[in-house]
């Protein structure tokens, strides 16, 4: 099973093929739609600083926690993943699940990024999320040498008003979906156990 293709994902460290350059046409932006571009701006510029100050694998994966738990919606990127199964599961099992998510994000994020210190994100064009009041930022990730990779984050806000990422779209794959898919396919032929097993499993791995 693929590890969160999100993170495949994370900052956008998938090779896949780019968006079209017409999706990146201008269009004027509000003052919220702005401030969800700055956002993404500003987060993308402390992680790849994280990665150029030369400290262990550890320290990394420590900083990447307490970015996760302030500016990704966890628990509901966590309930999307599994909502063909959340009636048949227990809340106990419900529980474990949450317990792990955040740790194996966190263990995804890291392996994928850590060799992507010279990386630059730079904010293309912002729009509304349909009347949803989320904001769709469109961005490029930029690395040296290597042809700029367009992605799509789905900007939301939390339950104090804190802008959050709810969602990345990366060469037009959402990644959500995709992890969906993934998590529904080991459930399926393993069991919702299993799949906590194995994400408590992969959280217990060095980054």
């Amino acid at each position: 099973m693929r590890r969160l293709t999100g993170l495949m994902l994370a900052f956008g460290v998938v090779g896949a093929g780019a968006i079209p350059t017409a999706v990146f046409a201008q269009a004027p932006a509000t003052a919220d739609t702005a401030a969800a571009g700055e956002f993404i701006t500003t987060l993308a510029d402390r992680v790849f600083s994280v990665l150029r100050e030369n400290q262990s694998r550890p320290a990394i994966k420590t900083k990447f926690r307490g970015m996760l738990k302030e500016n990704f919606a966890v628990d509901d990127a966590g309930m999307r993943l599994i909502r063909r199964y959340r009636s048949q599961i227990t809340p106990d099992q419900l529980a474990a699940y949450k317990a792990v998510l955040p740790d194996y994000v966190v263990n995804v994020y890291a392996d994928r990024l850590i060799n992507y210190s010279n990386a630059t994100v730079k904010v293309v064009r912002t729009q509304p999320h349909g009347a949803t009041g989320n904001v769709d930022v469109f961005s490029q990730i930029v690395v040296p040498g290597k042809n700029p990779l367009d992605i799509i984050w789905l900007v939301q806000h939390g339950e104090s008003g804190k802008w959050l990422i709810g969602n990345v779209t990366v060469a037009g794959v959402n990644l959500s979906l995709t992890q969906e898919a993934d998590f529904s396919a080991f459930i399926a032929k393993n069991g919702f156990d299993a799949l906590v097993a194995m994400m408590k499993s992969a959280n217990g791995k060095p980054v």
